[in-house]
């Protein structure tokens, strides 16, 4: 027991924690914290906005995948975060967020930059708390960061009055107790995990679709090895993009609303669909009701919550991911009929040929120039490279043509879709991996929400590389626009979009504006081998469209495609 200030007991706390580093703003209801914080050897990332100083924190957790800290102020510093929060809460994130607090006198009094974070931030939390005394501080820490990375990862508030950050106690830092309850799966039911086995081997045209779960319990390798064994195509989500390499054989890409036309059809014609880790969000499923009605579903999520809210299944099992495709792999047969099996590849392989017109041999669909864009950009990177994503026609862009090679290398804003995110996030991912070239992928209107984090690569020396597919646009409105309102812009041109070489240049980093694929893959070759932050302008058709593209709540069969309508 050592007798300590609060701010200090804080400190000593994430130090004993391993915590490296983390992202925020300082203000005056966190000054006590930040003043402790100069000399931990911890190291802080000053952001230009709380909202991204949240979104640092979340693309760390997601590249490394351990908890991700930031922290701000009292009053706006922290109403700022919520938007970073609830983003990580969407996409089950464990992001670790302290926030200062006014004194506990002066609560409920209408401080200056007083603001209830718990009361605001408990729906969009795993567990958010304010600390009521010195002594609790080790045990509120231990915590934090265990209850966001138990089972299903998630966001945690810890709110900082004043008083508590400077007051002082006898505190013991050995101290592990935990203040709430801390969720983990409980191990895979075998009479379960045996129907499964069951199913997988009497179905004739299986489809494994795969999210973000597998990411987080880091079962690509798990995943793989099932797929590899039944023979079984495997479709992802949005989320779980990248955990299966995109080149391979059973790789059907991403489904949904601007999901690859081969894994709709693959899984409009399967007759069982093994969902791992996935929550069946509405841009994933289209039309729920069409949604898999011909087969049989196995859904498999560590949130038993998740299971049966959307879609009625067949068997459910609540078990992380990797724990449950280890228990059907150890219950499967050891010499299994592949003959039925062989034959379903071979009706994937003919889907494909179908779809060839649009499709080119690496399996990315379009020969547009944006296509290209993204082919000439992959040759031009190393495997593991990490691509961030802002939100918008960016964003679906890289859905389609980019392709993943190795695991974890795919981090964007999938639930709450914030414009904002891909830079901030690009920044926590590179500090996370350093060794690893880290590019955000960005639209015009979505890089103007976050370009003054540009300061924190050129002040932080943090190489990241920015691409904005430049259209002067806000372009996924567009878009719909263009589709559904007869062309009606309203509220989505740039007249005034700035000069993005010169405005790098401003703060320091490099720009160059590339106008042809060519130009795009000899600049970011460049920024790679120099290890240097740069801004790549490039210009692109304000009227191309994102496709394929199933309207709102329509279904596979509605998908629009380069030339208008599928035929169905």
């Amino acid at each position: 027991m050592i007798e300590i200030s609060g701010a200090r007991a804080l400190i000593e706390k994430l130090r004993k924690l391993k915590i490296e580093v983390i992202f925020g703003i300082p203000g005056g209801a966190i000054m006590p914290v930040y003043d402790e914080l100069r000399d931990s050897g911890i190291r802080h990332i000053l952001a230009r906005h709380e909202q991204h100083a949240a979104h640092m924190a979340d693309g760390y957790a997601r590249a490394i995948k351990k908890p991700g800290v930031c922290m701000a102020t009292s009053g706006p510093g922290s109403t700022n975060l919520i938007t970073g929060i609830a983003n990580a809460y969407m996409d089950s994130s464990p992001v670790v967020a302290f926030t200062g607090q006014v004194t506990m006198s002066a609560m409920g009094r209408g401080a200056f930059q007083e603001t209830d974070m718990v009361g605001l931030t408990t729906p969009i939390t795993k567990w958010s708390y304010q600390v009521r005394s010195v002594r609790e501080i080790p045990s509120v820490v231990e915590t934090a960061f265990r209850v966001a990375i138990s089972g299903r990862p998630g966001p945690v508030v810890v709110d900082l009055p004043r008083d508590i950050q400077v007051g002082s106690g006898k505190i013991d830092l050995e101290k592990n107790s935990v203040l709430a309850k801390i969720v983990n799966p409980p191990p895979p039911d075998p009479l379960v995990v045996k129907q499964i086995v069951k199913e997988l081997l009497q179905s004739e045209r299986p489809v494994i679709l795969a999210g973000g779960g597998v990411k987080w319990a880091r079962a690509e390798k798990l995943l793989l090895q099932l797929a590899e064994t039944l023979l079984i195509p495997v479709a992802t989500t949005f989320m779980g993009k990248g955990v299966i390499p995109e080149i391979h054989p059973l790789s059907l890409r991403c489904v949904g609303m601007h999901g690859n036309p081969v894994a709709h059809e693959a899984l409009m014609n399967s007759d069982l669909i093994l969902i791992v880790g996935a929550r069946l969000s509405d841009r994933t499923t289209c039309k729920v009701d069409e949604f898999g009605q011909q087969a049989k579903i196995i859904h498999i999520d560590v949130d038993a919550a998740e299971i049966g809210k959307n879609k009625e299944v067949h068997i459910g099992l609540v078990a992380s991911a990797d724990q449950a495709i280890e228990a059907i792999l150890d219950a499967l047969p050891k010499i299994l009929e592949k003959e039925k099996k062989n034959r379903w590849v071979e009706k994937i392989e003919n889907i494909r040929s179908k779809w060839s017109e649009i499709i080119g041999d690496d399996g990315v669909i379009g020969r547009s120039e944006v296509a290209k864009l993204f082919k000439i950009l992959r040759q031009a990177t190393p495997p593991n490279t990490i691509v961030t994503t802002e939100v918008g026609q960016n964003q679906m862009w890289s859905s389609l043509f980019w392709t993943i090679l190795e695991p974890d290398t795919f981090i964007s804003s999938g639930g709450l879709g914030t414009m904002g995110f891909g830079l901030p996030a690009a920044i926590g991912a590179k500090v996370a991996r350093p060794e690893c070239p880290v590019i955000d992928i960005a639209g015009d209107g979505s890089f103007l929400m976050n370009e003054n984090n540009l300061a924190v690569v050129a002040t932080e020396n943090i190489p990241v590389i920015v691409i904005v597919l430049d259209n002067r646009m806000l372009g996924m409105v567009a878009q719909w626009q263009r589709i559904f309102y007869n062309k009606r812009y309203m509220a989505v041109q740039f007249a005034d979009t700035p000069d993005f070489v010169k405005l790098a240049e401003a703060y320091g980093v490099e720009g160059v504006r590339a106008e042809s694929p060519e130009e795009l893959g000899r600049a970011v070759s460049n920024a790679i081998r120099n290890n240097t932050p740069t801004v790549v302008d490039v210009p692109v058709d304000p009227e191309a469209d994102v496709l394929p593209f199933v309207p709102p709540g329509r279904s596979f069969k509605d998908i629009i495609i380069p030339g208008g309508y599928a035929k169905k």
